[in-house]
């Protein structure tokens, strides 16, 4: 029983937080690899902002006209998609007030 005992735990393990650990990287990964100008981001810090120039490690995100700033391309945690659904019940929640 005891010598079956620790290969188990390695096991739960593995699949528990290695596993998940390594996909995640692996999606942000690839994310820095298919980023492309005019693609819609949000940084670690939070900012929201476009990408309008990619230069290496670096990228230039215009936050809104006529501010841009400079980030590493590492900083950068996610693409942001806006669903047109939810824009049409923002307006629907203004009409009704």
């Amino acid at each position: 029983m005891g010598i079956l005992f620790l290969p188990i735990l390695i096991l739960i393990m593995y699949f528990m937080l290695i596993r998940p650990q390594q996909q995640r990287a692996r999606e942000q990964r690839e994310l820095l690899e298919d980023l492309d100008v005019g693609d819609d981001i949000v940084t670690a810090a939070g900012m929201y902002g476009r990408v309008s120039m990619l230069d290496g490690g670096t990228v230039f995100i215009k936050i809104t006209d006529g501010v841009e700033i400079k980030i590493t391309k590492e900083s950068i945690v996610g693409l942001v998609s806006y669903d047109e659904e939810e824009d049409d019940d923002v307006t629907e929640d203004a009409d009704e007030h």
